[in-house]
């Protein structure tokens, strides 16, 4: 069920990506926030620092990644709505207890901040290398949502949405932005109210994790007079061990991913520009967005029929919508700041198209013009 929160700080501000996200956060409803500072995430862990307090918060900096992902889910079972934020080689530590957040349902924030890998990598500079991880990174068969925002604006506006669907759906929510949009300041628009995910926890209840018609089970804490058990193994509706039931434990992992997979069209969130009709088509997400946009309108300026689609939300992997929009087109480009994976799931799902991957590596994003001069090769070979 979703409220109106007022919000403070209304109105138009120039504030940096970082600052947008921890901003949200509060206004989003959270109250606790565990961490360990690493660039180029800090700002968030400053922010949250000083803002959690004036808001009846709770801020611990923890001694390292794995407690701070602990933490928070601990702290969300005590009732309070939580996040952290990290980098890459944080991300890295959280996967285990990431897993856990999973297979105990606990609806908490994850922000990867992303910046070049692999291991320290380039602590200052930007990537999109985490995407695989930030789906696949715990072991095991589970589903993942993760954000992906192009903006400051959207560092601010993707946030409330991460804690939204994090409630919605029970489950850890991955916001996994980028050291350009992380440090990047832009006017943002803070309004007056946002609306949020509100679940009542249910009291005195001996089934728990009994599960709706959209395989989401009860909101529940601690303190509110249930019988419940919570912990990383397979359990059943009573919070019951079940690993040695085959049967049971199958059902188990079914529900916890099929709560996402069941529900990818209402998870699916894509924008996209002039792709009516468009013969070559961009497909991109996070910051890279803002080069592809400017690459296509350059080449609609020369009267070259170039789209674009923008993925939002990019796990669950919006499959069906893809290839409603794009299933017609002949040339698809993919850029990344990394080797080219989401360009793999782009392949899978548009098998009659040509799919160019357009990696860039090294920390910088593309060029406008870098891409300007790929869709013009495509357009020129398509004439021949």
């Amino acid at each position: 069920m979703l409220r109106k929160e007022v919000t403070e700080n209304e109105g138009e501000k120039v504030i940096q990506g970082n600052e947008a996200c921890a901003e949200a956060a509060i206004h989003a409803g959270c109250r606790f926030f565990a961490g360990y500072p690493i660039t180029p995430s800090t700002e968030i862990i400053e922010y949250m620092s000083e803002a959690i307090f004036k808001n009846d918060g709770m801020f611990i900096q923890m001694e390292d990644e794995i407690s701070a992902m602990c933490a928070i889910i601990g702290a969300r079972w005590g009732g309070k709505k939580s996040m952290t934020a990290t980098s890459g080689p944080g991300f890295t530590l959280m996967q285990e207890a990431l897993g856990y957040g999973v297979v105990s349902e606990t609806p908490v924030v994850v922000v990867n901040v992303q910046r070049g890998g692999p291991a320290t990598g380039q602590p200052t500079f930007s990537s999109q290398q985490d995407i695989y991880q930030a789906k696949y990174g715990s072991h095991g068969d589970y589903e993942i949502i993760c954000l992906t925002p192009s903006s400051v604006q959207e560092m601010y506006d993707f946030t409330i949405k991460a804690f939204n669907l994090s409630e919605q759906y029970r489950t850890p929510v991955i916001l996994l932005a980028d050291e350009i949009i992380g440090h990047m300041r832009e006017r943002v628009s803070i309004p007056d109210s946002v609306e949020i995910e509100e679940k009542e926890a249910i009291e005195k209840c001996d089934e728990p994790f009994r599960r709706d018609k959209n395989h989401v089970p009860y909101a529940v804490d601690f303190f509110k007079g249930c019988n419940i058990l919570v912990e990383g193994q397979l359990h059943d509706e009573k919070g019951r061990r079940i690993g040695h039931l085959a049967d049971k434990s199958g059902q188990f992992i079914q529900n916890i991913t099929r709560k996402i997979t069941d529900n990818c069209a209402e998870l699916t969130d894509i924008r996209h520009m002039y792709i009516e009709d468009a013969e070559i088509l961009l497909i991109a997400y996070g910051s890279v967005v803002r080069s592809a946009e400017r690459a296509v309108k350059t080449a609609r300026e020369k009267g070259i029929k170039a789209g674009l689609i923008k993925i939002n939300i990019i796990w669950p992997f919006p499959e069906k919508e893809i290839f409603r929009l794009a299933g017609h087109i002949k040339t698809v480009i993919v850029p990344e700041m990394n080797m080219g994976k989401y360009c793999r799931e782009i392949e899978r799902c548009l098998k009659q198209s040509k799919v160019i991957s357009a990696p860039k590596l090294g920390g910088n994003i593309h060029q406008p013009s870098e891409l300007a001069e790929i869709i013009e090769k495509e357009a020129a070979l398509s004439y021949e």
